[in-house]
């Protein structure tokens, strides 16, 4: 019987997959956290499903019989996809799930430091009433200029639900028509233009050789005093450092993340106690019907590859089986 291997998860149990492989094949799984625990699990595999294990050339290479690599997620940074292309692995995501859930969070986290939501309530808590904060940092979303960096199926969806506050908007994608932009209320500009203009700047590409550290000490020095930075994309995105130091200057006012390099934050980490700081966990994407649409578009991934039917959502180059 063909066998899919799950490397790692984060659920309480796998039954949602079980439902759909085990009529046509044995599920084995673990919580692999190094290459040797990998290779021992996924070498026989006729299909791999992986999370966040860091599934490398080494263990790819391994591989004898797999037939795909599935990500549970959008992103594959995990995923050596040159290795797997080399190997002829197909590598599919999960690119159409949690769309909703982290664009809603975006707009959680703007208008959380634009309202300075936290500082308030954790006044109160402690028994103060009045402004937590300079009036200066209660900001309007209309008079701010906002810029999108990725204009996915994510950043397209957080730019619909800023058109309704009315800021300016500005969008860097150098893969999106500037035309496609103005139903969305946006403008297409430079990756130079949107650091130097915007107030908020909010993160939603890839992580990729060219998107790594995409803010850093020299890029978020051109960037306006006093901007709000959001990174619910890849942690790798920012120099964690910089933004530190970014916050403790002043130069930013704020980041919200509910992403970051390393993960999980370290606990003597200033973003952990940071006034100016929202950190979420990497939950923006959670909700019951996110968290199932997943599991289950994963499983099928895997469950048409045994069947020798066509893949979709191959994100290394590699043609569907047929």
């Amino acid at each position: 019987m063909p066998t899919v291997a799950i490397t790692d998860y984060t659920f309480a149990n796998l039954e949602i997959e079980k439902s759909i492989l085990d009529p046509i094949a044995q599920v084995i799984d673990g919580q692999c956290k190094t290459p040797e625990a990998l290779i021992e699990l996924v070498q026989n595999a006729d299909a791999v499903i992986t999370q966040f294990a860091p599934v490398n050339a080494e263990v790819i290479d391994s591989m004898q019989r797999a037939k795909v690599i599935v990500r549970y997620g959008i992103g594959v940074d995990n995923v050596d996809l040159q290795a797997a292309k080399r190997k002829g692995i197909p590598v599919c995501n999960v690119p159409d799930y949690c769309i909703d859930e982290v664009a809603d969070h975006t707009l959680a986290f703007i208008l959380g430091m634009t309202r300075q939501v936290v500082p308030n309530t954790i006044a109160i808590g402690q028994g103060k009433w009045g402004l937590a904060t300079d009036l200066s940092h209660m900001r309007t979303l209309k008079d701010q200029t906002v810029g999108v960096v990725g204009f996915g199926r994510i950043g397209r969806e957080v730019a619909l639900r800023l058109k309704a506050f009315k800021p300016q908007i500005l969008v860097y994608d150098p893969l999106v028509d500037p035309a496609q932009l103005e139903t969305y209320g946006a403008r297409g500009v430079s990756l130079a233009e949107l650091l130097a203009s915007c107030d908020i700047v909010t993160l939603h590409c890839p992580s990729t050789p060219q998107t790594k550290k995409l803010l850093n000490r020299e890029s978020i020095a051109t960037m306006k005093p006093g901007s709000l930075v959001v990174n619910l994309a890849r942690g790798d995105l920012i120099d964690t450092v910089a933004m530190i130091e970014a916050l403790q200057s002043g130069h930013f006012s704020g980041a919200a993340i509910d992403v970051c390099d390393p993960e999980p934050i370290p606990i003597d980490s200033p973003l952990r106690s940071m006034p100016n700081v929202i950190a979420a966990s990497h939950i923006a994407s959670a909700s019951p019907k996110a968290v199932r649409k997943l599991r289950q578009s994963a499983a099928l991934h895997a469950a048409n590859a045994i069947r020798n039917l066509p893949l979709v959502h191959i994100v290394n180059g590699l043609p569907s089986p047929t």
